[in-house]
């Protein structure tokens, strides 16, 4: 089943709307996948950022700096 949308508005550059009109075109894959696709892409690239559960190698590092 797919999954609940939101509606929103974005401001892009001509160049990129007619990169992803030509994407679209080429691959029938909607311009919007490619924008929620590149949402996900920034938010990987900032996760250390946002809040949320620690790498396990973090909290490994954690325990030993507080045991010495």
């Amino acid at each position: 089943m797919a999954r609940k949308k939101v509606s929103t508005t974005i401001y892009i550059e001509p160049e990129q709307l007619e990169l992803l009109k030509l994407l679209n075109e080429r691959t029938k894959v909607p311009m919007a996948e490619y924008i929620r696709e590149g949402i996900d892409l920034v938010l990987q690239k900032h996760a250390d950022k946002l809040p949320g559960q620690l790498a396990l190698d973090a909290t490994v590092g954690r325990k030993a700096s507080g045991n010495g």
